[in-house]
């Protein structure tokens, strides 16, 4: 494809996304809406888009020739699903100082769909043309084979192209710029490897991040940027299985910052793959995950694939996970998003709770984690707001800001988060919290799960509280669950958009048993749900416990 203006490429591939014209699944278009959004309103939050800067790195291309398959020795000519994730994350700037908007990138493709190529060129501009004096720019992986693959890729990219081969001297894992930019370099790097200590990373491309068991190569990576004026972490992968490891954490956060539930200017994410209720089987639907089917991605190939996998089980997961990228033995969140953001809509001040009957939810969790409390209010129209409260150590959110993107110290910042002493929850905040709630509001009951909460339990019993015991298991939780449902559904629940909560809605999911009763699952769901939790409890109770003049008692529980 002939590019004559990578910006307007850029904006006419989310017009076809947004469209329709181009088939994309639903991640695909909150990026690109982001993007739209963005060029309408981010310059209120001090971002501008450098057009020529980002027709800049596109161009860069031109000097660079693929380096194998059938288009060897040929100059490579970028796809607009690639011209429009450059552009994006090379042409948005802060205002204040004229650096890069964005700092980490999460892109999950299917396999065969460019990745070494295009990643190869983003090396090589920000090792040699990002004007960044002593650059080092590392490709990344678990294993130096691995590591090598975009650096050998670059390696060939520089002697295929004479302008490039005049400038850049080559060793056995080493590129630098010896004229211009002598201390400038561009090597592989491998979990295995002994020289991480150090680093002073100005680009990190941290290749199949899936494969990566443990999160320690990546946080190295991040903690040597910064002394970076505009350091860049890009981490692209397939998917995989492994749940608990730092890809899928990442993953778990781009797909928040694309929903809307975490703001965050410094993270440029974008998923293909399929919808969840799509056909696997279905051609149409292989693009979603595959945005180079037809280049680089070969259909026949792909047929083939899934003849095999559909006929044969144990090839099933291979086609789903690296051809179709989706994600094996993944669990969904429970909540429909969209409609609980919708709840979110309805906001309420604290004086419209006062005279109303409030039933409080605790979730205690352990001692050095997030503990949660949330009041459910009824409210004369049968709605339900939540006011809530959450509590977590300080010492806790030291290292959890250093090992998770979770921006905990934000929502300190902003009273969302209290911050406890130590390293264990002084629970005196929350009896204090309690108490002033129970002055301010009519609370009718404060229910609990005893396995963690007996001791607080106790004392507030002791004060007169109206405690009420709450086990989380399948019997309790399935009518509490049910009905918070039911309330979100019909957007007759308020959260007032609190960002924490918001959080965990999005983190929650639940299991089932044989009869279709359920519970929420800590373990499945991908971070806290404490929140939701607490929750489903506050709500379960006042189903249970209001007077005969409330709709709750004059209709069965609606079973969704």
């Amino acid at each position: 494809m002939n590019i004559k203006d990578p910006i307007k490429t850029a904006l006419n591939y989310c017009d076809d996304v947004l469209s329709g014209r181009v088939i994309a699944c639903d991640y695909v278009k909150k990026a690109c809406k982001r993007h739209l959004d963005d060029l309408k309103y981010a310059g209120d939050r001090g971002f501008y888009f450098d057009k020529e800067e980002a027709r800049k790195v596109v161009k860069f291309y031109s000097y660079c020739k693929h380096s194998k398959g059938e288009w060897y020795g040929k100059k490579i000519t970028l796809e607009p699903w690639q011209i429009f994730i450059i552009t994006t994350i090379f042409g948005w700037k802060r205002e204040v100082d004229n650096m890069r908007r964005f700092r980490t990138v999460y892109e999950e493709v299917a396999r065969k769909n460019g990745k070494s190529t295009k990643l190869s060129g983003i090396g090589l501009y920000l090792f040699c043309a990002d004007r960044e004096p002593g650059a080092e720019v590392y490709a990344a992986a678990t294993k130096r084979d691995q590591a090598k693959i975009v650096f050998d890729d670059a390696v060939k990219m520089v002697r295929a192209s004479k302008s490039l081969a005049a400038r850049i001297g080559i060793y056995k894992n080493n590129m630098h710029y010896p004229k211009d930019l002598p201390n400038n370099k561009f090597e592989p790097l491998s979990s295995d490897s002994q020289t991480q200590d150090g680093l002073n990373v100005h680009c990190s491309i941290v290749d199949e991040l899936h494969a990566h068991k443990t999160g320690d190569l990546w946080r190295v990576l991040e903690t040597g940027t910064g002394s970076r004026r505009q350091p860049l972490l890009y981490a692209i992968t397939t998917a995989g299985s492994n749940q608990e490891g730092i890809c899928y954490s990442l993953r778990d956060y781009a797909v928040k910052v694309l929903e809307g539930i975490i703001e965050d200017d410094t993270f440029f994410g974008i998923i293909y793959t399929l919808d969840k209720d799509d056909d696997w089987t279905n051609e149409r639907n292989w693009i979603k995950a595959n945005p180079n089917l037809g280049v680089s991605k070969k259909l026949d190939d792909m047929q083939r694939q899934c003849v095999k996998a559909q006929q044969m089980k144990g090839e099933r997961n291979g086609f789903l996970c690296k051809h179709l990228n989706i994600w094996t033995n993944a669990e969904t969140a429970w909540l429909d998003l969209e409609r609980w953001k919708a709840c979110g809509t309805h906001t309420f001040k604290r004086e419209s709770l006062k005279k109303r009957p409030c039933y409080i939810g605790l979730d205690l969790a352990s001692t050095s984690d997030i503990a949660a409390l949330v009041a459910a209010f009824l409210m004369p129209d049968d709605s339900v707001r939540l006011f809530c409260r959450f509590y977590l150590p300080e010492e806790t959110v030291k290292v959890r800001v250093k090992q998770s993107p979770v921006p905990y110290q934000v929502w300190a910042d902003d009273k969302y988060l209290t911050l406890t002493d130590g390293n264990v929850i002084d629970y005196n905040y929350i009896k204090d919290d309690i108490y002033q709630l129970n002055k301010e509001f009519d609370v009718k009951e404060i229910t609990y799960d005893p396995w963690n909460a007996t001791q607080l339990a106790n004392d507030l019993m002791d004060e007169g509280a109206n405690m009420v015991e709450f086990r989380q298991g399948f019997k309790s939780m399935t009518p509490a669950l049910k009905e918070l449902e039911r309330l979100v559904i019909s957007e007759n629940l308020h959260h007032n958009n609190n960002p924490v909560l918001n959080w965990m809605a999005s983190n929650l999911v639940v299991v089932e048993d044989d009869a279709g009763n359920m519970k929420p699952s800590k373990r499945k769901s991908t971070e806290k749900i404490d929140g939701m939790v607490a929750a489903a409890m506050a709500v379960g109770r006042l189903v249970a416990g209001e007077d005969d003049n409330s709709i709750y008692n004059t209709r069965e529980l609606l079973v969704l």
